[in-house]
């Protein structure tokens, strides 16, 4: 299991994409963008960590780098975890009573 870092967000999947693929590589995003199919917003986007990595997106990442889909989707849900534990909506999960304290309370 992986731990999620508890004192600063995880890597975004576009920083990721930058620096352990796109920099190597000598590739710039309007080359990804045109071998993928994507658009060269949409890439330049991912990488400025203002949107995220859909599934259709992680599919051709993962066959365009020779990874998985996984890589990509699981980058993502860990961002995606970190930044909704920290907003006001988990703020409102938090006073979600849990089925064992109701069912306490019953007794």
């Amino acid at each position: 299991m992986t731990r999620l870092p508890t004192n600063r967000p995880p890597a975004h999947p576009g920083e990721l994409l930058l620096e352990l693929f796109l920099e190597p590589a000598g590739l710039s995003q309007y080359k990804l963008a045109k071998e993928t199919g994507l658009s060269y917003r949409r890439v330049n986007e991912i990488v400025k960590g203002k949107r995220g990595v859909t599934l259709d997106t992680a599919m051709r990442f993962a066959q365009f780098f020779d990874t998985t889909a996984e890589v990509w989707m699981n980058a993502q849900f860990r961002w995606d975890l970190w930044m909704f534990r920290k907003s006001k909506a988990m703020k409102e999960v938090s006073k979600i009573p849990t089925l064992t304290r109701l069912l306490a309370a019953r007794d």
